[in-house]
């Protein structure tokens, strides 16, 4: 048994289905073995893609996602999407290769210190030096990178560990039959020594495999959740924010909706939790929010850190009840002193909290107060659709795709400006239909994580909002939608400039210095790798093109729309630092 095959069918005691990869010399048992056995192989055009996808997959699943690189500049192209999947609390498992364990050190192909780089972006990193090393690191890894706080895991596999023992033999020149001379000898007896290390302890029969234990989750306690209850019977202005940390664990999804639901709590979700409660719902609100936690007496932090995107606290009632649930011990008290401090899986504790609460409060004043305010801003929104610019109104173009996209699609957001723009205005159909970068506000992900998507959803339209700048990190990817067959289509929002920067930029530095971008034929180059798409101008082309897009992605055939848009002052001043 080879290392690959070790790996393959660990990968499937896991539960895992999808490996992502970009080819390479040290890692190629891996994803021929896990081909082998029956896993979907989906190679990808760069290697951030590859992690990319897998933290897709993760997020969706809560099945850590894998992705297999190979040595050196491999694995340094996917630090980025690491450090991502971290920040965005993801299980990933990334594979990296490495040269042979003879070889280290010794100026070989590609060979560098990758624990070390890696050392910050990742739970856990070790190098396996034995093949019987490989079932129980790779079971401890998986493990780690489900507990408690999920995040990315790395495991660097020696290239001499994962093909069969006779190629070893070969490379290290031990099937010459005559050895003569006492140094030729004295070398040979080492390396033979040295493959007789590495391969010990497994026989033609294979090797046991571990089973990958439960990861521990932290649980509510019911004297919490009864502090909780009372603190929601005397409120009188309730909200909760529920965001990416109350869906760590993806099977939960449908029973947190129907606690939500129940509960009855006004609610505003971001992150992974955007679809929850369906396309719209009587107690989920969109717009104002800062307003709404200024003037609560209770807040409700589920799966939310306090951080830049609540102006670091300062936007909260300092007179509120403050309540915090998270797994994660130290987002607890980041810029906030709680009333409360919860840890535990706020999923979890919000479906305990429903099971036992008694009748709570309807808050239909309060609630009122923030429809009222929802509407306001709306109808502000629907004003600033009809205002002429030069070339399409954006907010126009995004308010015609939220009415025109089918019930099975997930939205996928990889820029800034206009993909920020989507987010107050198209609607995730179901749960965990949304993907964002998160936190990191990371640009390229789109490919990888329509990738991930669409191998989770296989019947869903994938829909990528990429800006004009963020477009070109990940359109190679396209290749990889083509070939596939997948159901996805980016939309491009193409105003010839890096907007969210470019905007602020020129009121406050009087300079377009390196903002500015041109009108790119990113439908082409599409075309290129494989899709189809075309170039619009107008809202009437938009209508009729994401027509051409379900047809031609039912066909198996992935589209791209690039929009030339104009620009708007709707997020002005939205540039973060």
């Amino acid at each position: 048994m080879n290392g690959g095959q070790v790996i393959a069918q660990m990968l499937l005691k896991n539960r895992t289905r999808h490996l992502f990869t970009l080819c390479g010399g040290h890692i190629g048992p891996i994803y021929v073995e896990a081909a082998k056995a029956g896993m979907q192989v989906w190679d990808v055009r760069h290697e951030a893609s590859a992690v990319f996808a897998a933290d897709a997959v993760s997020r969706i699943t809560g099945i850590p996602g894998v992705a297999t690189v190979t040595a050196g500049p491999g694995v340094t192209n996917t630090i980025t999407a690491v450090k991502n999947a971290q920040m965005a609390q993801s299980s990933v498992l990334l594979l990296g290769g490495a040269t042979a364990t003879m070889l280290r050190n010794r100026g070989a192909l590609q060979d560098i210190d990758q624990l070390s780089l890696l050392y910050t972006a990742v739970k856990s990193q070790r190098r396996v030096n034995r093949l019987r090393e490989l079932a129980p690191a790779l079971a401890d890894v998986l493990r780690i990178s489900r507990d408690n706080v999920p995040g990315p895991v790395f495991l660097e596999c020696p290239v001499d560990l994962l093909y069969p023992e006779a190629t070893v033999r070969e490379w290290y020149g031990l099937n010459k039959k005559n050895v003569s001379g006492w140094m030729e000898q004295l070398m040979h007896w080492y390396l033979t020594r040295h493959v007789k290390r590495l391969f010990a302890g497994v026989g033609n029969a294979g090797i046991d495999l571990p089973i990958v234990p439960e990861p521990t989750i932290p649980l509510p306690c019911s004297a919490d959740l009864k502090k909780i209850i009372r603190a929601l019977q005397a409120a009188e202005r309730p909200v909760m924010l529920l965001g990416s940390g109350a869906m760590l664990k993806p099977t939960l999804a449908s029973s947190l909706a129907d606690a939500v639901k129940n509960l009855g709590i006004p609610v505003y979700l971001s992150g992974m939790a955007r679809g929850l409660l369906g396309r719209s719902n009587g107690i989920q609100f969109h717009h104002h929010r800062k307003e709404a936690l200024r003037e609560a007496d209770l807040i409700l932090l589920a799966g939310v850190p306090c951080d830049f995107r609540l102006n670091y606290g300062r936007n909260l009632n300092r007179h509120a009840r403050k309540i915090a649930i998270s797994r994660h011990r130290q987002e607890l008290s980041r810029n906030i002193r709680p009333t409360l401090a919860v840890r535990a899986d706020p999923g979890a504790f919000l479906i305990g909290l429903e099971k036992i609460s008694p009748a709570l409060p309807g808050w239909e004043t309060w609630k009122k107060t923030l429809q009222v305010r929802d509407a306001a801003r709306e109808s502000e929104i629907e004003q600033m659709a009809g205002e002429p610019v030069k070339g399409i109104n954006p907010i126009a173009l995004l308010r015609q795709l939220e009415q025109t996209i089918p019930e099975n699609s997930v939205l996928v957001a990889d820029g800034g400006d206009f993909a920020a723009t989507a987010a107050y205005t198209l609607r995730p159909r179901k749960p965990l239909s949304w993907l964002d970068p998160g936190v990191f506000g990371t640009l390229g992900a789109g490919g990888g994580f329509a990738l991930g998507a669409a191998a989770c959803y296989p019947d869903d339209y994938i829909w990528i909002i990429y800006g004009d700048g963020s477009v070109a990190y990940s359109l190679a990817e396209f290749e990889t939608f083509a070939k596939n067959g997948l159901k996805v289509c980016g939309i491009v929002g193409n105003n010839g400039a890096w907007e969210q920067i470019a905007r602020d930029q020129l009121h406050l530095l009087g300079a377009d210095t390196a903002v500015i971008l041109p009108r790119t034929g990113y439908h082409r180059v599409a075309e290129g790798y494989g899709a189809a798409g075309e170039r619009v101008d107008t809202m009437a082309d938009f209508q009729l093109a994401l027509r051409r897009a379900v047809e031609s992605m039912d066909k198996g055939v992935p589209y791209l729309i690039n929009a030339m848009i104009g620009s708007t002052p709707f997020r002005q001043g939205s540039i973060s630092i």
